[in-house]
């Protein structure tokens, strides 16, 4: 089987109000907004940051991408 070249990847992103916040010092913490996309890394080889909803700021933050 041929190995596929995939163009698309997963990314993670996270609220960058709360790591700013201190809440995100630990990785595995549950106090974080994280949401789960995909990009197509040749159209956006830049890091991806979206304005997504936090559940734990209550508002819309930036969301940036974070390594897996």
């Amino acid at each position: 089987m041929a190995k596929s070249k995939d163009v698309r990847i997963t990314v993670i992103l996270e609220c960058t109000s709360c790591v700013r916040n201190g809440v995100g010092v630990n990785k595995v913490s549950t106090g974080i907004s994280r949401y789960l996309t995909q990009k197509n890394k040749q159209n956006t080889p830049n890091r991806l940051q979206l304005r997504k909803f936090c559940s734990y700021c209550y508002k819309h933050t930036i969301h940036g991408e974070i390594k897996k």
